[in-house]
This record gives C-alpha cells, sequence and structure tokens, in this order.
C-alpha cells in the first residue's frame, strides 16, 4: 500500500512536470521565432534541469519514464533544442546532448521542420530571400535524414511515418514559396532595367 502511494505521487508530480517542460519547450520555440536568443536559452535550461530531474526522481519507477506524457514532453523539448541549435550554431545537436530517447528525438526532429517553415515564410515575408534560403536548406536536410531512416525505425516508432509525409508536404510548400519569390525579384529586376533604358 505505501509502494502505491509513493508511486502515484511520483506519477502526479511527474505529469505536473510534463506540462512544465512542454510549456517551457513551446515558449523557448516561440522567443527563437521572436528572435530573442539568450531568453530562448535561458527558457531551455530551465526545461532540461525540469526534464533531467524528473528522470532523476523516476530511476525507481522505469514505467513512469516511458510515460506517453513525458515522452511527449521530451519530444517537444527536444524540437526547441534542436532549432535553438540551428539558430545558435548552425548544427544539430545529437540525441545523447539533447539528454532524450533515440524516438523522442527523431519525432522532435521532425517537427522542426515545421518551425523551419514558418521561418521560410517569415523571411520571404519581409523579402530576405537569402535568410528564406537558408532555412530550407536545413528543411531539406532534415527531410533527408528522416527518409534514409530504414522501416524498423518507422516500425518502432510508428508516429514518425506520418510526421515524415507531413515534412514532404512542408518541404514542397516552401520550396513553391521560394520559387514564386525568386521568379517576382527576377520580374521585378528585369522592369526595373526596362525603365532604365527607356530613360
Amino acid at each position: 500500500r505505501k509502494e502505491l502511494k509513493v508511486k502515484s505521487s511520483l506519477r502526479e508530480k511527474m505529469l505536473l512536470n510534463s506540462r512544465k517542460i512542454t510549456q517551457k519547450s513551446k515558449k523557448t520555440i516561440l522567443l527563437l521565432h521572436q528572435n530573442k536568443l539568450e531568453k530562448a536559452e535561458k527558457t531551455l535550461d530551465e526545461a532540461k534541469t525540469l526534464l533531467n530531474s524528473t528522470l532523476e526522481s523516476l530511476k525507481n519507477a522505469p514505467e513512469l519514464q516511458t510515460s506517453g506524457a513525458l515522452f511527449a514532453a521530451s519530444q517537444e523539448y527536444a524540437e526547441a533544442s534542436i532549432l535553438l541549435c540551428i539558430e545558435k550554431i548552425g548544427l544539430y545537436p545529437t540525441p545523447e546532448e539533447v539528454g532524450v530517447s533515440s524516438s523522442a528525438y527523431v519525432l522532435g526532429l521532425a517537427d522542426v521542420i515545421g518551425e523551419l517553415k514558418r521561418k521560410v515564410s517569415e523571411c520571404l515575408r519581409i523579402g530576405d530571400v537569402k535568410k528564406a534560403e537558408h532555412y530550407f536548406k536545413y528543411m531539406e536536410d532534415i527531410y533527408k535524414m528522416l527518409s534514409a531512416l530504414n522501416e524498423y525505425a518507422f516500425s518502432v516508432v510508428p508516429a514518425l511515418r506520418r510526421k515524415c509525409d507531413v515534412a514532404r508536404h512542408l518541404v514542397e510548400s516552401a520550396g513553391s514559396e521560394l520559387l514564386l519569390e525568386r521568379r517576382r525579384k527576377s520580374l521585378e529586376e528585369y522592369l526595373k532595367l526596362i525603365e532604365k533604358r527607356k530613360i
């Protein structure tokens, strides 16, 4: 009975912390979209501390370590960590560096494509084609990495196939947006050239 009470208490704490980790990870992503890198780093550090302490507290309850709520929080945290690394140093951290399972990492990586698509669209909105192309290259790169995974990976992580399908559509959509913007710029430059010749 005492053991059940302890497990129940651990579960409640894990659920609460999972929500906090998810919230802080989402906030990190939002701050990155607002170009507030320092605040994003600080918020992600808070999420990391919380994730590590939660995992540590569940050392003797492995069934809670693999619970759906904590897995979802780890996935969200992985997404925020990868996006922050791309923004800060232009590299992808490893699952070990992030501190999550391979499954949570790969699902978080797939979700990063959606955030990069937002970056591409925002850059195009303000007319920064070069920066949009920079983010698009990461989108393509991640999609290629995910596509290279074998059938075993898709069977172990069932949600990955659907995320890869979504990622493909996002990459195609961003590619179309970029192509349209390049054509628009070319036409703009051509029309300016004609105007100069008239003068």
